[in-house]
């Protein structure tokens, strides 16, 4: 059965965001899956309402702040078996979102280009993995060098690093780019970001929206966003 996998580490995003994640999932997965939503808070166990949902604690909350917890996932202490499908928070799912789970085969690991430096970086809002082969070409060469890899500015940075430049993970693929949409970017050379105005288009093939850095999907007021974030 197909892991669907987030973070819910520190202050930044309240317990809603976990619900929602989750809700947009339960409407747009079709394939058969359990949300597991790693932590540091256990009250989320509470708050969070799901017949499929899985609180479980952070491995290294404790060791790691922030997008480096994302990494922990790689771990065998996460004990995640079979194929895996990651979201971060701040996503917003806009249609069908089958095509990540059945991506590649069940050992691939699916990995979307970054927008701003598309030739360069992987984006890690989105990962398909399967820890048979990641714990090995991610989480313990990370381990190895872990004061070198912290010195990276991210998770994605270090997943970078490992999947592509040494490419260590074996049976890599990339997302198809129309799947998903920036709400920083036009596409993946051009930016539209402005601070001062938050209002883009809804792109006709995206299946889902990134909200990587600001704005967050609950600062807009455009009808689309509010309409699948809920």
């Amino acid at each position: 059965m197909l892991n669907v996998v987030c973070v819910n580490w520190g202050l930044k995003f309240k317990p809603i965001y976990t619900q929602t994640l989750y809700n947009m999932v339960q409407r747009h997965l079709t394939v058969p899956h359990k949300f597991i939503c790693y932590t540091n808070h256990i009250k989320l166990q509470k708050i969070v309402k799901g017949d499929n949902v899985e609180i479980r604690k952070l491995p290294f909350a404790e060791e790691y702040q922030g997008y480096w917890n994302k990494l922990s996932l790689f771990s065998p202490e996460a004990n995640l078996m079979g194929p895996c499908l990651y979201f971060d928070l701040d996503v917003v799912i806009l249609d069908n979102i089958d095509c990540f789970a059945n991506f590649g085969n069940a050992e691939t690991f699916g990995v979307m280009r970054d927008f701003g430096q598309p030739q360069m970086y992987y984006n890690s809002s989105i990962l398909r993995f399967n820890n048979s082969n990641a714990t090995a070409g991610i989480w313990k060469p990370f381990l190895e060098k872990k004061s070198e890899f912290m010195r990276l500015q991210g998770d994605q940075n270090v997943i970078t690093d490992l999947v592509a430049k040494k490419p260590l993970v074996k049976n890599m693929k990339i997302f198809d780019d129309t799947w998903t949409q920036s709400y920083k970017w036009l596409d993946r050379s051009q930016t539209r970001f402005h601070k001062t105005s938050w209002t883009f288009e809804k792109s006709e093939k995206a299946k889902v929206a990134i909200f990587h850095g600001n704005p967050k999907p609950h600062e807009s007021d455009q009808e689309w966003v509010k309409s699948n974030w809920k």
